[in-house]
């Protein structure tokens, strides 16, 4: 299916376009900042929304370090002052070991590390999971399908026209291009080419990376300094997918299936209360009967299934024979899905990953592939394309539906090839 055929498929109102329209419209208004009144106040309303579609719900709090923007603008900074001081004989070692310290600082913050910044110096806040239950509770199998629903701050770093003017002068390559531009790489790479340079006292590498750590600086100050976005894509789409679902759930049940529908906090700090949920609830399931479907800003025009993500090194998901089950599903069931692309960017989905449980990921983009109005003050509830979040719904129901159906077949454990399996390359 071409590009264009797959964006014009059928938008027609969907049996859940009234509860997504209800669920993104009730929440887009509050400012939901990590940590924030307006985040709780979300969580609480969505434990009552999911309770009110016949779940079991409950908010749970949890602790996360606070971080990105700031603490980012800062160790930018610090690459910066360790390039002028490299620029200079006396200041050489100082300015390469600062410019060291402060890649790796980056590059360990932004991959999910042990965070050792975060931990050492990084206010500790309060956050709030939504945990719910549906679907047979006494299935020995479980679903747990993801969301968020904290919002990001914007930045004049999220304004893609560059992305939407190349697409436009090359289409072809960005048809052909299915993992994103690694924009990490420049914010970690200036103060390690400072760190370079001086033990090579080149002086065009150090000033290359003194001015590529002032730009990260600035674009992080930005975006620490500016509002919260509304969020209707990024993520109130996905919250919007779990009521649907679970709703989907109560009206056709899916015998020797539990499902757990998880909306995390915290998770626009490059991951907070994701951590919370995997060390407090997941890691209770058996890791051979449960699998992680992670719905990440489902309403751009396209639905597709990422692969895997990193923005430094780049790793798939865990394990790649539970997205051919979902890719499987989906085709079954006559629902498009793309396959094959990967992110530099980070999601809840690589926490559940690394702790050894299938996952997969669903997101959206449009025409551009990129995701519609993201960390934009036009992420609002009209802008939202709401058949391509029915679509999700659909999708994450016939997986949820397949994965049943192997419980109640003949031989149904997990067959040898997904049991046990690592990270594949």
């Amino acid at each position: 299916m071409s590009t264009n055929a797959r964006l014009t498929a059928d938008a027609a109102p969907s049996e859940h376009d009234p509860t997504l329209r209800e669920v993104v419209e009730r929440l887009a208004p509050l400012e939901r900042r990590a940590g924030s009144d307006g985040e709780r106040e979300a969580a609480e309303w969505i434990r009552g929304r999911l309770a009110d579609a016949g779940c079991e719900a409950r908010v749970e709090e949890e602790r996360f370090k606070d971080g990105y923007a700031p603490a980012l603008a800062a160790l930018s900074a610090l690459g910066a002052a360790s390039g002028a001081a490299a620029l200079t004989r006396r200041g050489r070692l100082a300015g390469a070991i600062g410019g060291a310290l402060a890649a790796a600082l980056i590059a360990d913050d932004i991959s999910n590390g042990p965070r050792v910044l975060r931990r050492a110096v990084g206010s500790e806040k309060t956050t709030w999971n939504v945990i719910a239950e549906a679907g047979d509770a006494s299935a020995e199998r479980t679903l747990v399908v993801m969301a968020h629903h904290d919002a990001a701050p914007t930045g004049l770093i999220f304004d893609d026209s560059a992305q939407a003017a190349a697409g436009k002068a090359f289409p072809g390559v960005i048809e052909r291009i299915d993992t994103s531009l690694p924009l990490w790489w420049p914010v970690a790479g200036s103060p390690a080419l400072i760190a370079i340079g001086a033990a090579r006292r080149n002086a065009r590498l150090v000033t290359a990376g003194v001015v590529g750590c002032v730009g990260s600086a600035v674009a992080f100050a930005d975006i620490a300094r500016s509002p919260v976005v509304p969020g209707a894509n990024d993520n109130l789409s996905a919250v919007a997918a779990l009521v649907a679902l679970a709703e989907a759930a109560r009206r056709r049940p899916i015998p020797g299936l539990r499902l757990l529908l998880v909306s995390c906090g915290a998770e626009e700090v490059l991951q907070g209360g994701v951590y919370g949920f995997v060390r407090n609830q997941l890691k209770r399931l058996d890791r051979e009967r449960t699998w992680v479907l992670n719905l990440d800003t489902v309403g751009s025009p396209e639905l597709i299934m990422v692969e895997g993500e990193g923005a430094i090194v780049m790793e798939d998901y865990f394990d790649r024979s539970f997205r051919d089950l979902v890719a499987a599903a989906a085709e079954r069931a006559g629902l498009p899905l793309r396959r094959g692309m990967r992110a530099r960017t980070s999601t809840d989905a690589v926490v559940t990953s690394r702790a050894g449980y299938p996952t997969a990921n669903l997101t959206s983009w449009n025409r551009y592939k990129a995701l519609s109005n993201y960390h934009k003050p036009s992420d609002t509830p009209e802008n939202l394309r709401y058949s391509t979040v029915a679509h999700a719904v659909a999708i994450s129901e016939a997986v949820a539906r397949a994965l049943a159906h192997e419980a109640a077949a003949p031989g149904s454990e997990r067959p040898a090839e997904m049991a046990g399996r690592s990270r594949e390359e």
